[in-house]
């Protein structure tokens, strides 16, 4: 994602890609490294947002702090195996491509680092893992997790019929709220719905803004989403969004019998969300990417605020 950083496909520099063979990635085997590559590895932002719904829900309805600490767990791990699934997925449906897009040019499929059969081996491999985590949770989790597949799938094909990809990006990267509600309680009933749908809405709004790093590559190509359709209507889309989201946390705080705690303690969240619609430029990459990673610190702070609720 750091477009400060250069790589190589086929030989010859790719500029301004984000594939950064750096640090603790630069330190694995040769044979290994495009394989933590591809499932960005290097970039744990994702993981983070994939994990930090599942993360509400845990600080919201854990019956003890030894079921929440346990879940907490199994779902962080989860999240980077299954983040990494899923980036294996997009790129073997993206792989032709990224190689046109400058960002993207570099990812070891693209770039032919690693084969598509060599690609659905370690596909094989994550899903694997996944499905053991799975098996740790109730029979209620199995069966959502089996229907969260689907999404993940859906996501390449949806950005090239519909001008809201970011949509399904939300029903999958939000699926840890329902998800982590039902491996707290056993059941899904309406704050466990209220909080995915908070989550749905955050998402919406933070992929936007990061989806406007390759608007002008994307109409080149003929790929669709949400930064291309709002274009200098982002920031009016964005009040909606995160607007939306803090209404359902605040629903789901009160349904769920948040204490009085909950409601200031939201407030540091609301002002971050508010922060990134008054700072995006939709015209400056480097700031899009700067605001998209700063959600990491409006999860946690919901978290954060979801646990004073329970004092």
């Amino acid at each position: 994602m750091d477009m400060a950083h250069s790589g190589e496909a086929n030989g010859r520099v790719i500029p301004h890609t984000d594939i950064r063979a750096l640090g603790w990635v630069a330190q694995l085997p040769p044979g290994a490294r495009p394989y933590a590559l591809l499932m960005r590895l290097d970039r744990p932002i994702g993981s983070w947002l994939l994990f930090l719904p599942g993360l509400w829900a845990f600080a919201m309805a854990a019956p003890g702090w030894g079921t929440g600490l346990w879940l907490t767990l199994l779902f962080a791990i989860g999240s980077v195996v299954m983040r990494g699934a899923g980036c294996v997925v997009n790129d073997l449906w993206d792989r032709d491509l990224d190689r046109q897009v400058t960002r993207t040019a570099g990812r070891p499929l693209a770039s032919g680092a690693v084969r598509p059969k060599q690609a659905l081996a370690f596909l094989a491999a994550l899903l694997a893992i996944g499905l053991a985590i799975l098996l740790q949770l109730n029979p209620f989790c199995w069966l959502l997790g089996v229907v969260s597949l689907v999404p993940v799938a859906l996501y390449p094909l949806a950005k090239r019929v519909t001008d809201f990809p970011q949509a399904v990006l939300g029903l999958t990267f939000s699926w840890a709220a329902p998800m982590g509600y039902a491996a707290a309680t056993g059941q899904l009933d309406a704050p466990g719905l209220l909080l995915y749908a908070a989550a749905f809405l955050w998402i919406l709004g933070y992929d936007t803004i990061y989806a406007h790093q390759d608007r002008e590559d994307d109409a080149l190509v003929g790929i669709r989403s949400t930064a291309r359709f709002f274009a200098e209507r982002t920031r009016a889309a964005l009040v909606v969004f995160y607007g939306g989201m803090l209404a359902l946390l605040l629903a789901a705080g009160a349904m769920a019998g948040m204490g009085w705690l909950f409601y200031p303690a939201l407030l540091p969240a609301a002002l971050l969300l508010v922060r990134q619609i008054r700072a995006l430029d939709i015209h400056d990459p480097a700031l899009c990417l700067a605001l998209f990673r700063s959600n990491r610190e409006v999860g946690l702070l919901v978290a954060l605020a979801f646990l004073a609720g329970r004092l």
